[in-house]
């Protein structure tokens, strides 16, 4: 081919693995948003009618047709060209060739430079600055996804039993500017406080986050915390709770100081003696009458040495599991595993694996004899071994599986181990096969580790990490989610923008706002009123479309990277939480009139106020409406 477009000087470059209408809709959003020249994609057989809407992007779009005899030898207008040529190669990519333009090139490092962008019609529609593509499909490692994807629905209709140690984890965070006068430490100024639920707590929200239904056996003391513990599953309603109370010991309490994303310091608040033997032998007994009922997939031991899973606990629910048919899921404690002889499956950490098998699992191989030596000591049918940056192993005696890792960036490991204990449960009672929930529970094990916190996983954000059709509920957030994004987020150098409105009956005045809010940013928060809040703001009337209407309406709309919602009549203490780099309003509003203004400006954040749209308000249009 002869004709060429001139090579820009300085482009941003789009580059995209499929074609069509949301794929080309996204790349020109993505383009628009960031002054991006060029668009490099990659389609099996082009068509007139791809072309016409590669043409009406206004983008220089460059069609590569690898597998296709009918090519386009000829510009088919000057901003829009097809060459039937190799698929291009990705700016991350091993392979060290160049990406191919029409006769040119683009090295690697001039890609790099320009801040390539990976968008794939598999990927989550947020934006997303990776340096490796977002689907897991592209990246080669998921080779049953699709049919993963397809039994995601399934995770509902289980139920598992989880059976362990019960804690409450606080987490106190705050940022360090000094260091103390009487002794080299930091000082942490705390500026929230979080609490939630772990151990076999944190099993049974993870269990919960994945749509099925758990019940909770273990232990608490008779105290403030366990009260606490209580109050935060029993708004879980896919969570029953068969807790044992036992007014001689205190509830397990872990603290954890953070500053940004980096934990500090760790306290423990804890008995961890056996529990008394006329608890632990009621316990048993509740335990077995559930299995005995036919109504569970799967039982979990969640073993944190705290006293609650003692060695008759652990063998009587062994034996009551196999009786039922279960399989028996053991997150382990300490070094001597043949105290869960007969259990289906052991799920170590690395260190774990080693101290208990007494055998390096540095590589792949030296894992597997670990794991076998497992196998054959402690009477198990399975281990499942979690090696953070080097994946997972899955060992049975009749093969070995290994999962590379997933994760992209890793802030906090707390709880991980939860995660995938659940989410191998959830699949095995669901009825995978040992190999596919382990599949699950490793790309679960990747997002979890790039969360702040005990956090957990839902089936939304898995269907999308594993290439579903991208779902709006990952960007509905709680308040603690929303901080542990904005954490991610700015872990990774991307600045955070913050708007808010009631966006009762959305108009052109509205998009306007947010593209010009995420044009401000790398990721935009948008907080919404709920339901009572525009009530008192706006009447009785209103609002005319209920919040989750709302709500979803805003996130559809592709710069919008996370949605909140708020019940107070301003979104300050939201804004105070958030602490946004730029926070956006109207240009009705004067600066100093912005609520939250002089607080996000003392700390050197930036006021953007929007330019209005004329003719277009909410208010206008629903009484027009009633006239």
């Amino acid at each position: 081919m002869n004709a060429q477009a001139p090579m820009p000087q300085d482009p941003q470059v789009i580059v995209s693995n499929g074609f069509g209408r949301f794929i080309l809709r996204l790349a020109a959003a993505e383009a628009g948003r960031r002054g991006a020249l060029a668009a490099y994609i990659t389609a099996a057989y082009p068509t007139e009618r791809l072309a016409r809407m590669m043409r009406s992007t206004g983008l220089d779009c460059f069609l590569s047709c690898p597998r296709s005899s009918l090519f386009v030898s000829r510009p088919l207008s000057r901003r829009c060209m097809i060459t039937r040529r190799s698929p291009l190669a990705l700016p991350n990519s091993s392979n060290p060739g160049a990406l191919s333009r029409l006769g040119g090139t683009i090295s690697t490092s001039q890609a790099r430079a320009h801040r390539s962008r990976w968008i794939s019609c598999f990927a989550v529609s947020s934006r997303q600055d990776d340096d490796a593509p977002a689907d897991l499909l592209s990246r080669g490692v998921m080779n049953k996804s699709t049919r993963l994807i397809e039994w995601l629905p399934r995770l509902s209709e289980a139920r598992v039993l989880c059976v362990g140690d019960v804690m409450l984890d606080r987490f106190v965070y705050g940022h360090v500017e000094r260091i103390s006068p009487e002794a080299p430490i930091p000082i942490l100024t705390i500026s929230r406080q979080a609490t939630t639920v772990g151990g076999a707590g944190n099993v049974a929200r993870n269990l919960s986050a994945l749509g099925t239904k758990v019940n909770l056996f273990g232990a608490i003391g008779a105290d403030s915390v366990g009260a606490e513990a209580v109050d935060v599953l029993s708004n879980d309603s896919a969570v029953t709770l068969s807790l044992t109370t036992d007014p001689s010991r205190p509830t397990t309490v872990k603290t954890r100081f953070i500053a940004g994303v980096q934990q500090l310091l760790r306290t423990d608040d804890e008995d961890s003696s056996p529990l008394a033997d006329t608890l632990l032998s009621g316990l048993s007994k509740n335990l077995e009458a559930a299995m005995e009922s036919g109504d569970y997939g799967a039982l979990i031991l969640s073993d944190y040495g705290k006293g609650v899973l003692s060695e008759a606990v652990i063998a009587q629910a062994i034996s009551a599991a196999r009786a039922a048919g279960l399989p028996v899921i053991v997150d382990p404690k300490g070094t001597d595993y043949t105290r869960y002889r007969g259990a289906s499956l052991l799920t170590p950490n690395r260190r774990e694996l080693a101290e208990a098998a007494r055998h390096p699992v540095d590589s792949d191989d030296e894992a597997e004899a670990a794991a076998r030596i497992l196998l054959e000591t402690c009477g198990v049918e399975a281990v499942i071994a979690t090696r953070g940056p080097r994946g997972m192993s899955v060992v049975t005696a009749d093969g070995c599986v290994h999962l590379p890792a997933l994760a992209r960036e890793v802030f906090d490991v707390s709880g991980a181990g939860d995660t995938v204990v659940a989410t191998v449960a959830a699949g095995l009672a669901a009825g995978l096969a040992l190999t596919d929930a382990a599949q699950l529970a490793n790309v679960a094990a990747g997002i979890v580790v790039a969360k702040v916190g005990t956090a957990v996983v839902c089936a939304d954000e898995l269907g999308d990490a594993l290439g579903r059709a991208p779902g709006l509920g990952a960007k509905f957030l709680g308040r603690n989610d929303v901080v542990d994004r904005v954490a991610q987020w700015r872990a990774r150098g991307l600045s955070v923008g913050f708007t808010n409105g009631c966006f009762d009956l959305v108009h052109p005045g509205h998009i306007s706002l947010i593209e010009q809010a995420s044009a401000a940013c790398d990721r935009l928060v948008v907080a919404l009123n709920n339901d009572a809040s525009v009530a008192r703001l706006k009447g009785p009337e209103r609002p005319v479309q209920p919040e989750a209407a709302r709500g979803r309406v805003i996130a559809s709309l592709a710069g919008v990277d996370a949605v909140v919602l708020f019940a107070e009549d301003t979104p300050r203490e939201l804004i105070e939480i958030i602490r946004p780099d730029v926070l956006v309003k109207g240009a009705d509003y004067a600066a100093e009139e912005v609520v939250g203004g002089d607080f996000v400006t003392a700390y050197g954040g930036q006021i953007v106020l929007a330019e209005l749209v004329d003719g277009f308000s909410t208010t206008d249009t629903i009484s027009r409406i009633s006239s």
